[in-house]
């Protein structure tokens, strides 16, 4: 499954099926994967029974990280998550940030990296259905941007 349009997912896993189990819900642009994600990832997986991952489109990432982002297509983004093991689910989002996907999924837990540090988009929505918010650390010295400027500095 290379990902899952925001309705179709909602039909398998939406917050009145009865069976869904503990979803997580993660989000973010992944444009180039590295050995920080797919740590973030798989703690992310283990707080509960199926990771959901909505990922910026094309445009969000623009309007984000500027005009020469992203680095891959968004197709590509989501190919590469849906393949690795502890994600179950993957959704594109092209809005400003993922409230109306949290809005949603309603899942039982959010996860962030630290790096968000306050405020994280959707807390209100999970933590009024009783659910709780994640900040989970970030690996060190890894990051999209930090990769880029490595690729850089290599060629100059």
């Amino acid at each position: 499954m290379n990902g899952w349009a925001l309705p179709e997912l909602l039909a398998v896993i939406g917050p009145r099926q009865p069976r869904r189990g503990r979803i997580v819900l993660t989000n973010g642009c992944f444009d180039l994967l590295h050995a920080g994600h797919v740590r973030f990832l798989r703690r992310a997986r283990a707080l509960g029974d199926a990771l959901v991952v909505a990922v910026n489109g094309d445009a969000s990432v623009r309007r984000l990280k500027g005009p020469h982002r992203p680095i891959q297509s968004q197709a590509d983004r989501v190919e590469i998550l849906a393949a690795l093991e502890m994600v179950d689910y993957v959704t594109l989002f092209d809005e400003p940030d993922p409230w109306p996907v949290v809005e949603q999924i309603r899942p039982q837990v959010l996860v962030k990296g630290a790096d968000w540090g306050g405020y994280i988009i959707g807390r209100d929505i999970v933590e009024a259905d009783g659910g709780s918010v994640v900040s989970l650390p970030l690996e060190g010295g890894r990051s999209t941007t930090a990769l880029v400027e490595g690729i850089l500095k290599s060629f100059s």
